[in-house]
């Protein structure tokens, strides 16, 4: 009798256990497609991109720009042309054009004359987030030792034919497919005279409200020989800034008191760059870089950094000064500049590889949350609050949290679609904490550290 009694009742609560182990969805743990992509770029088609822009004999940005074969002008229009070509396969998926702006002479010591300076942008919009961009950028001018020397044969052909070509060829890679988020394939012109070319697009894109994921700049992908004698296609760099260079005095006392001062949207592409790595490449590894950029040197996702904007260096682990901003000669045995023989087209693919898996899991992804507040003072627990994303492909949202002095993140958990999490026995003091978006398709937003507490309820 006891049994016909109890037997509905144990009924219902086992069935209610199954439907609580089933209320979250937890995403796939890879993405085949990026699989896919990362070995998708071809060291020969970068070959032949390099050989293109080694054959305008100079890019400098004061070279010739009304010749059809020589000079940064023929370059330019021939990046375009490219970027066309790539649109014209993929039914006009790309907004192709150049921007430009005028670089006056006064105040700027490597500009003598007032000159234009003009990007190659192309754009293959989002359609869910038209206004919100991911962006891979290289460099399209070159020089030999005298920045002004805007004559003399500058082949730049890993400075920066490697990075540009590494871009046209991840256009090529992803206008295959369709993302809710714009990419943004751009040329930028105007570097080694004082990154112009990155300045005017970080005002235009601060000026008109552009939502900007991140830019991954390319600045030197195809050397693997080093000034230091070390032959290495097995790593490659990531420089990044710790924090926004616009943070406020409120963000700086809260780093101070809370953490986060290595923790900003810059260090965290890194973070995001260095995870794909080791997913979905072969025999590559991300050395992630704390400092900007290499010592006392610039690059171009400074300018976007300046105006407030995330973004990375990404290049060579060994670079080899003697094939840098240097004339072409022989001097005591030494071969100096920057040929195209000394150029390692495979391992260019592998890095253009890196920027495409990173572009695309970027676009792939949804918005990070917003508004991600943390609490758990003398407490055994540690509380992480969000807002949540108002977006039809969010599966949920996966909680990040590592060692204070641990560079990448060591542990996570997905928690569904929630807005309000407490991790228990997880000390609040003895780690750093975020969280990001998930899609369905398992891609991911970058981590968003906490920069407000939770309050506390009144009595």
């Amino acid at each position: 009798m006891i049994l016909k009694t109890l037997t509905p009742f144990l009924f219902i609560v086992f069935s209610y256990t199954i439907l609580a182990q089933e209320e979250i969805k937890f995403p796939p743990e890879a993405d085949a497609r990026l699989y896919d992509i990362a070995n998708a770029p071809s060291p020969e088609r970068i070959q032949k991109d390099i050989e293109k822009l080694v054959s305008f004999g100079t890019r400098h940005t004061l070279s010739d720009t009304t010749s059809k074969s020589q000079g940064i002008g023929a370059a330019r229009r021939w990046i375009k042309e490219e970027f066309d070509r790539i649109s014209k396969d993929c039914n006009g998926c790309l907004e192709v054009f150049f921007q430009k702006s005028l670089v006056p002479s006064e105040g700027n010591r490597r500009i003598p004359e007032d000159t234009w300076v003009v990007n190659v942008v192309a754009i293959q919009r989002g359609n869910l987030y038209p206004n919100r961009y991911v962006i891979m950028s290289g460099d399209i001018d070159s020089r030999i030792s005298d920045a002004l020397n805007g004559k003399d044969a500058s082949p730049g052909a890993n400075d920066n034919a490697s990075g540009m070509a590494g871009t046209i060829e991840a256009a090529r890679v992803l206008t295959k497919y369709q993302f809710p988020t714009s990419i943004i394939y751009t040329g930028l012109s105007g570097e080694e005279q004082g990154l112009f070319g990155g300045k005017h697009m970080a005002k235009v894109a601060k000026e008109d409200g552009w939502d900007i994921v991140g830019i991954l700049n390319n600045d030197m992908i195809g050397n693997i020989e080093g000034i230091d004698g070390v032959i290495d296609n097995t790593s490659f760099r990531v420089f990044s800034e710790p924090t926004p260079a616009t943070a406020d005095e409120r963000m700086k006392t809260w780093h101070r008191f809370y953490g986060g001062e290595v923790d900003g949207p810059s260090r965290q592409i890194a973070r995001y760059v260095d995870r794909l790595t080791d997913q979905y490449c072969t025999n590559l590894d991300a050395m992630m870089i704390y400092r900007l950029d290499r010592f006392g040197r610039g690059g171009h996702h400074r300018p976007f950094n300046d105006e407030g904007f995330p973004g990375v260096r990404i290049m060579e682990t060994h670079e080899h000064y003697e094939r840098q901003h240097q004339d072409l000669r022989t001097e005591n045995g030494i071969k100096y500049g920057d040929v195209i023989e000394k150029v390692n087209f495979e391992y260019a693919a592998k890095l253009t590889g890196v920027n495409a898996i990173t572009l695309a899991s970027l676009a792939w992804a949804t918005p990070p949350p917003n508004n991600v507040m943390i609490g758990g003072a003398v407490r055994p627990s540690t509380r992480l609050k969000w807002d949540k994303i108002e977006d039809p492909n969010v599966l949920g949202y996966k909680i990040y949290w590592r060692e204070t002095t641990s560079p990448q993140w060591q542990y996570s958990k997905f928690v569904g679609n929630v807005d309000d999490y407490t991790l228990t026995n997880i000390v609040i003091d003895n780690y750093l904490f975020g969280v990001a978006s998930v899609a369905k398709d398992g891609s991911e937003s970058l981590v968003v550290f906490p920069t407000s507490l939770i309050p506390r309820p009144r009595r």
